[in-house]
This record gives C-alpha cells, sequence and structure tokens, in this order.
C-alpha cells in the first residue's frame, strides 16, 4: 500500500494539544489519574493536621506521579505522524471502498500503548478503531478497514484520532490530525441490452435523421464528379461501375443526440433509502446515461429543475455525470415545466424519461415532451406499489396518457430489472409480458423482434 500517495499527508498528531494548551492536557486525567491526585491531596491535607512529615511525601508523590505523567504526554505532541489512504476514492452504490491508516513514530523514544480510531459517517457503518502496541522509535504501524455505502452521497473520512496514554495509565490524550478524504459513493450502472436506437443526427454533410448503429465514421459515398473536385478524391471503383467518374464524398455522420430525463421531485416519490423507487430512477438514469454515451450518443441529462448536465459526446468520459447524480436530491417542485422547457430548448433526438407519481395534469404535460419526428420512452414508477400497496389507477392512466402521445410507456412495479425493462422498450408492443415477481418475458414464441425501440 503506497502510503506516499497524495492522498495521504503526514500531520502532526499534536496539534489539537498545542491549541488547548497545558491546560487541555489536565482534562485528559483519567479516573485512576484523578484519584492519585485527590489521594495526594487528601494525605498532604492529612500530615498539616496530624503533624506527621511522612504522610506529606506519600501524598506529594501521589499528587506529582499524574502530574508528571500529563507533562510527558504533552512533551512528545509533535513526535507521531499519521496517514491515510483511501482505495479507490468512488466507488458505486453497495460497492466496498478499502482505508489504510499508518502510524509512525518519529521521536526517539518508544510510544505507550496508543488507541487509534477514524471517524467516518453512520452510513459508512461502525467508527473504527485500533489498539496500538507500542511503538519503537522510526518505527510504524499500518491497520486498515472497510466502509460500505447502499445510498449514494458524498462522505467525509476523518480526522484521523490518536488517543495517547502512560506507562500508568494516569493520563489519555486524544489528538487529532486534521486530514480528511472524501468518498464518493454514485449510483450503480447497470449494464443494458444493445438494442437499435433512433435519434437525430447533428453535424456536417449530407445525413439524414439516422440511427448511430446504421452509419460508422469511415462511410465514403461517391458522388458524380464536379468542376473543381480535386482529383485525388477520385473513386476508381464507382467510377468502373458507374461509367462515368465518381469523386469521394466523405461524409461527417450526423451524430446521434439523446436526453435523459429524471423526475426528482419530493411530492413524486413514495419512501426513502436503498430500495426506494427514487434511488431505483436514479440508478437507471445513470445506466441509460452510460449506455447511450457507450452507443455514441451525444447525451445530457434534464431534471424538472432544467439540465443537470451539459451534453456529453462518446468521447467524453461517464465520470462528470455520475458525479452529479452522486449528490442530486429530491426538488420541491410541484409540476413538470422546468423538465419542458430544458426540452424546448433541443426538442429533437431520443427521450428517455423516469417518472414518479404523474396526476392528470402532469401527464398531459408530460406526454408533450416528446420530440418531433423521435423517439421518447417512459419508465413510470408506481410508488403505492413500491410501498406495498395495490398499484395506483394513476399508473395505468398516465401510461395511456403517454401512449397516445406516441411514447413507449412502461410501469416499473417493485423488484423489476432495468435490463429487462430496456429489452421490452425494444421489442414490437405486445410481444413482451411481464413475468412473475417483476421479471420481463422473452418475446413471444413465433414473433420475432425488430429490435427498434418505439
Amino acid at each position: 500500500m503506497a502510503y506516499g500517495a497524495p492522498a495521504a499527508e503526514d500531520l502532526s498528531a499534536g496539534e489539537d494539544g498545542a491549541r488547548g494548551g497545558l491546560w487541555a492536557a489536565l482534562g485528559g486525567l483519567t479516573t485512576r489519574g484523578r484519584s492519585f491526585l485527590a489521594a495526594g491531596a487528601a494525605a498532604a491535607a492529612c500530615s498539616y493536621v496530624l503533624g506527621q512529615e511522612d504522610l506529606l511525601r506519600v501524598g506529594l508523590l501521589l499528587a506529582l506521579l499524574p502530574l508528571v505523567c500529563v507533562l510527558v504526554l504533552y512533551a512528545t505532541r509533535h513526535r507521531v505522524t499519521g496517514s491515510r489512504l483511501l482505495t479507490p476514492g468512488r466507488v458505486p452504490a453497495s460497492a466496498e471502498a478499502h482505508v489504510g491508516l499508518r502510524v509512525q513514530n518519529v521521536s526517539r523514544l518508544p510510544t505507550g500503548l496508543l488507541m487509534l480510531q477514524d471517524r467516518v459517517p453512520y452510513l459508512l457503518g461502525p467508527r473504527p478503531r485500533f489498539v496500538l502496541d507500542r511503538i519503537e522509535p522510526g518505527g510504524h504501524r499500518e491497520v486498515s478497514y472497510t466502509v460500505r455505502a447502499d445510498l449514494r452521497g458524498r462522505y467525509a473520512l476523518g480526522p484521523l484520532q490518536l488517543r495517547l496514554t502512560d506507562p500508568f495509565g494516569m493520563c489519555e490524550l486524544t489528538r487529532g490530525f486534521g486530514a480528511q478524504d472524501t468518498l464518493t459513493v454514485v449510483p450503480r450502472v447497470d449494464p443494458l441490452p444493445a438494442v437499435r436506437l433512433g435519434g437525430q443526427g447533428a453535424g456536417e454533410g449530407d445525413g439524414r435523421l439516422r440511427s448511430l448503429a446504421l452509419a460508422g465514421e469511415d462511410d465514403i459515398i461517391p458522388r458524380g464528379y464536379r468542376q473543381g473536385d480535386d482529383l485525388r478524391r477520385v473513386h476508381w471503383r464507382s467510377t468502373a461501375r458507374h461509367g462515368r467518374l465518381m469523386v469521394r464524398r466523405e461524409e461527417q455522420p450526423r451524430r446521434s443526440r439523446a436526453t435523459v430525463l429524471l423526475d426528482t421531485r419530493a411530492l413524486a416519490y413514495a419512501g426513502a433509502g436503498p430500495g426506494s423507487p427514487f434511488e431505483w430512477a436514479v440508478s437507471g438514469a445513470a445506466s441509460v446515461t452510460a449506455h447511450l454515451l457507450g452507443r455514441g450518443f451525444a447525451t445530457r441529462v434534464v431534471t424538472d429543475a432544467g439540465p443537470l448536465t451539459a451534453s456529453h459526446g462518446p468521447s467524453d468520459a461517464l465520470d462528470p455525470v455520475l458525479e452529479d447524480l452522486a449528490v442530486l436530491d429530491h426538488s420541491f417542485n410541484d409540476t413538470l415545466a422546468g423538465a419542458q422547457q430544458a426540452l424546448a430548448a433541443a426538442p429533437e433526438g431520443l427521450l428517455v424519461a423516469f417518472f414518479g407519481d404523474l396526476d392528470e395534469h402532469q401527464a398531459l404535460l408530460a406526454s408533450r415532451m416528446r420530440p418531433r419526428g423521435g423517439t421518447a420512452i417512459a419508465f413510470l414508477l408506481d410508488g403505492p406499489a413500491w410501498m406495498g400497496a395495490p398499484p395506483g389507477a394513476w399508473a395505468a392512466a398516465a401510461a395511456a396518457r403517454l401512449r397516445e402521445a406516441g411514447w413507449t410507456a412502461l410501469p416499473v412495479p417493485p423488484g423489476v430489472s432495468l435490463p429487462d425493462l430496456w429489452r421490452w422498450a425494444a421489442a414490437p408492443e405486445g410481444t413482451m409480458t411481464p413475468g412473475a415477481a417483476g421479471r420481463v418475458a422473452e418475446p413471444a414464441a413465433g414473433v420475432p423482434g425488430d429490435g427498434v425501440v418505439r
């Protein structure tokens, strides 16, 4: 484990103690230390009353021992360093990350018994604690633990705390290293089956509305020779076939565009937590975005509050989208008007939407978002069904409204997988039906699918 990586920083273990001063160090006296101090004071008082000088010596010894221990611990506040290494710094939901801790004794004296503790949010699990044996001068100790988050977000790890104790157990001082690391938990991305997707090209050339699967970047379309054409572009094979001079027309295929719409309204979703419909929708949006980017679509993500991300092309990494979705929260909007305005700015291409509960007005508004001449797919999360109640009547009414407007509308019951729904959306209407426990059955026998998303 390379603790010399940029994520690990060596910090003084005594910075907090330096700020608090010696009086703060006195607050670290243990029960044993306070008992010795009280016994020493009592013995000194009794020696004054009884006139016993020997008892005074015993009282001074009992009182001075814990004070000396405090001074020794306080004097060694800058002689222990620590570092943390988080691997990896970003994980999908329900995945584990490894955290390594290293404590080094940079002084010339050995340390006593140390207790190491790292602060982690309760969503990542219990707070890790380690007891370290005596560390020799120049030596070090390494420990590690794992964290796991089922809920996306950004989580701060640290600061690292080290509890120092003297050999007699009179005093314990806690030192904070101050450095923190951030663990980013992004939505889970499910691989989706490859289906032919329709989209609007956007670029140069003579191409029309096409699917990216139908065109490549090396398309060569010959045309007749025109005055002024470069003779180096003559396509001799086509010239021989047509009987007249033909030149290459190297067309840059029009880039297919897509929009992923995510309904984030708090009133549209029931429940919270890793198994909630909203988390399913966020994971679904991340999965579809990753799939479309992999297919070469220039993809953007839009919510009811407006655009979440700018349009990303095939060469752009998925990381910025996942980073934005990792911290996405519910909105307090009661309408999808913001999404409609964002879609109106780029009304063409493929549209994939994830909706929560839609009333009659919002269903009508959503039906008007379908791009002209494009493909629109809607996944409708049935809130009552996710809460264990009978399916809500709104889901069937909203799906019917969207289908009338040309959408492919799919209600999402609990337990269904997005890859199955994606395959179902691409099959001819009526050839796939929901199976038991939320699964989606295969196409009916004898009815071949064309693989085109409607």
